[in-house]
């Protein structure tokens, strides 16, 4: 792969990533922006357009995930925020599985090379748990589930190591929900007027992140 193909590669992740994006905003924001006083309102405008509306923000994580860079937080507390605490992080984990795995297979069917766009292959080298072949599926499985870590950028890693994709599929389904239900329940509390209770919750997903970093950097120092 060439750098040229590979600058192509971004600019076309970075349109489509726009265009879910305009399209969310469009169905969401504005509303969001409209009702942000009226919780109860705009709830009920959601539930009115709710195929549409969930598949668009689906469609927008699953993105989020592949273009990388773009962080996930944001959305998974407007997604608390619309659509509720549990059904959020249910749509959150379903676009973030669903981006994972077109990750892994862009990754299997591409190699090192695809990953080489967000990472150096100095700083692939040096992620030692990746070479662990023993543990790799519980490492990942910690790393995914500890918040506050690189998660979606390890998506590209990961489809370079020997993980099986069936494994892959059930480990970023279900290691996520801690990183993800906190930002929903923020974004829900925020919904209902619990602004207290929403700093709260992200205070505490402050101090879990910086945790979370410093377990990753010492995982990344494992020798495999």
């Amino acid at each position: 792969m060439t750098d040229q193909n590979k600058k192509i590669i971004v600019v076309l992740a970075g349109v489509l990533f726009l265009l879910l994006f305009f399209a969310s905003a469009w169905l969401l924001g504005r509303p969001m922006l409209q009702f942000v006083s009226e919780p109860d309102r705009f709830r009920a405008w959601v539930n009115e357009n709710a195929l549409l509306g969930k598949l668009s923000f689906v469609g927008m994580m699953a993105m989020q995930v592949f273009v990388a860079i773009i962080p996930g937080e944001p959305l998974e507390i407007v997604a608390g925020y619309a659509f509720g605490a549990l059904e959020g992080t249910l749509l959150c984990l379903a676009g973030a599985t669903i981006g994972s795995i077109l990750v892994f297979l862009f990754v299997r069917k591409c190699g090192i090379r695809a990953v080489e766009i967000f990472f150096p292959r100095e700083k692939i080298e040096k992620l030692k748990f990746l070479q662990d072949n023993r543990r790799l599926n519980l490492l990942v499985f910690v790393i995914f589930f500890i918040p506050g870590t690189p998660k979606d950028i390890l998506c590209y890693c990961i489809g370079l190591t020997k993980m099986r994709l069936g494994t892959w599929i059930l480990i970023t389904a279900t290691a996520r929900i801690p990183s993800v239900i906190t930002s929903t329940i923020g974004g829900d509390a925020l919904g209902l007027g619990a602004h207290g209770f929403a700093a709260a919750i992200f205070i505490a997903t402050l101090i879990l992140s910086i945790a979370g970093l410093l377990i990753y950097r010492k995982i990344c120092q494992t020798k495999g």
